[in-house]
């Protein structure tokens, strides 16, 4: 199996130097690392050229890395069937760069890259409707970027007086955001059952 998806990336990366970076196959899985320039017609040649076939997208996500220049890692998940193979595509961007939304190849991708904008902010030039998908509308910031805050931004509540839904910004005691990083019985002050046994010693 491994040699043919490496047969199967170097014949990729031969016929597609327009966009090809380079190719890995590891854990029995190719991955190919791909520029965003003449992205969308790459993903068409995956999808019909007769050796490859990729005609079934599984997935859209990306990974975050806030201290590289090109931030986030776009990464996408193909599968032949009739080639019974997977591969996967690796897009490396900047935090201000767009990638082609390929919604007029695998019209499957709509909400993919919809989830990839609202959770990681990330914008898909040509897409047909690209709002939030998973959070609120007026819901500030993007929860899978390494520099969200856990507790967010705002939170929500029923106000009976309203009679409605109200969105106020987070409020926490200073105690509860210091994190000392122990486990909760090393700074207790009584013995735990069990422990009596290693003073015996």
């Amino acid at each position: 199996m491994t040699d043919a998806l490496n047969e199967l990336g170097a014949q990729i990366a031969h016929r597609r130097e327009d966009c090809v970076l380079g190719y890995d196959v590891a854990f029995g899985e190719l991955t190919i690392d791909v520029l965003p320039a003449n992205f969308v017609d790459f993903v068409e040649f995956l999808k019909n050229d007769s050796n490859c076939k990729f005609s079934t997208l599984v997935d859209i996500t990306a990974v975050d890395y806030p201290d590289r220049a090109k931030r986030f890692d776009v990464i996408y998940h193909f599968l032949s069937m009739y080639q019974n193979h997977r591969v996967r595509l690796r897009m490396s961007i900047r935090e201000d760069e767009m990638v082609p939304s390929i919604v007029d190849v695998h019209p499957s991708s709509n909400w993919f890259e919809r989830e990839v904008f609202d959770m990681f902010g990330i914008l898909f030039t040509g897409h047909p409707d690209l709002r939030r998908i998973l959070t609120d509308y007026g819901f500030r910031g993007f929860p899978l970027r390494k520099d969200f805050p856990t507790t967010g931004y705002t939170e929500v509540r029923y106000d009976e007086a309203q009679k409605r839904v109200v969105y106020e910004p987070v409020k926490l005691v200073q105690e509860y955001r210091q994190f000392d990083f122990m486990s909760p019985w090393e700074g207790a002050n009584y013995i735990l059952p069990g422990d009596e046994k290693e003073g015996a010693k």
